[in-house]
């Protein structure tokens, strides 16, 4: 098969946040920019979904906070709102297998959590509306890079890439464990890649959708919070209208390797201890094991702790002749693992591919 060759100034490998928030910073630039993207939708870690009954559950990144402050200018930049995470003021606490839950008073939140109103798929939507459909390559897997004369050759499944530059946003140990780089990277990233952590890499969220909001009773909550599991945590997921009913957390990352039915079977077990026949009344189940999303996820070498390595020197550095810069949130050097290190990361890219640019001319 021939493939077709498409050159551009700039060649983005992934359109997740970073990618996006990257390119939108970029777009006034004259710099012709392309993204490539292996998954068939855009957005990356961020997955809203809509379920039959009209449910938007965040299958991927969902909160924030004020701390975040370049997300929350990016967000206000784009004319896209927040609203408050429901907690309230109990929730189920369950501490240890031997003892029976029970409801715990929780004490006021002087940093309250954030939700992107429309979910979060509202900020990967207003940031693609602003990069031309023919810049953005989906099912675009890319299998090699090799320096040319004048810039970067990226070979994709179906076509080549030639461009100046090429950022990365792929998380790091998934980058040097699945491309080929025709001209060695060097060892010292090559163990720091391998060792860092993947951000949402051993999640598995689960949602469930509700008529009604059953939990908001005074003896009942949406807030769980349990040290037996096999849901650590879970939060009211209602939508900011509080019109659309549904309860989200977090399923132990171990019972990835179980079908989907058998993951429900054992969060209703656990539900059911807390709400009784009420959580058997759910209109719809979804879950992500990002785990085994191969666009997300690669196994390590070794064991490897939450945001180890993420923002490491190494990842600050460009590489191949500095034709080649690595971003994403693991390699961000401001809230590493979170939608903001993602939108820092990009935003900060941006500024050092103008200056070398500028430099190079």
């Amino acid at each position: 098969m021939i493939k077709e060759t498409i050159e551009s100034d700039i060649l983005i490998i992934g359109a997740g946040l970073t990618g996006l928030t990257l390119a939108y910073a970029l777009r006034n630039s004259g710099l012709s920019i392309k993204l490539v993207e292996a998954r068939s939708r855009v957005g990356g870690r961020i997955e809203t979904v809509e379920t039959v009954d009209g449910v938007k559950v965040e299958m991927g990144a969902t909160w924030l906070g004020n701390k975040h402050t370049y997300l929350a200018r990016l967000l206000a930049e784009l004319g896209i709102n927040t609203f408050e995470q429901i907690i309230g003021d109990t929730a189920i606490y369950e501490a240890i297998s031997t003892s029976p839950h029970y409801l715990a008073r929780i004490p006021p939140n002087p940093e309250p959590s954030l939700r992107i109103t429309g979910g979060s798929e509202a900020l990967i939507k207003k940031l693609s509306s602003y990069i031309s459909v023919e810049n953005i390559f989906l099912d675009a897997k890319v299998e090699s890079i090799k320096k040319s004369k004048i810039g970067v050759i990226t070979d994709c499944v179906h076509s080549i890439f030639k461009s100046k530059i090429v950022i990365s946003t792929l998380p790091p140990n998934l980058l040097v464990n699945s491309i080929y780089f025709d001209g060695a990277l060097p060892h010292s990233l090559l163990s720091v890649a391998k060792n860092t952590h993947t951000w949402m890499g051993e999640s598995i969220k689960i949602a469930l959708t509700y008529a009604t909001p059953f939990w908001r009773s005074e003896e009942l909550s949406g807030t769980i919070m349990s040290n037996v599991g096999p849901i650590p945590e879970m939060y009211d997921h209602s939508n900011a209208e509080d019109n659309r009913y549904a309860l989200m957390g977090f399923l132990n990352g171990g019972y990835f390797q179980l079908t989907k039915k058998e993951r429900l079977a054992i969060i209703m077990k656990q539900l059911k201890k807390y709400y009784g026949k009420l959580a058997e009344t759910y209109t719809n189940y979804e879950e992500r094991v990002w785990r085994i999303e191969s666009e997300t996820f690669t196994p390590y070498e070794s064991n490897v702790l939450p945001h180890q390595l993420n923002g490491h020197d190494v990842y600050q550095e460009s590489y191949l002749a500095d034709r080649l810069m690595l971003a994403g949130t693991e390699t961000s050097t401001y809230y590493p693992g979170y939608m903001e290190g993602a939108v820092y990361s990009g935003l900060l890219t941006s500024k050092k591919i103008l200056e070398k640019l500028k430099h190079d001319r």
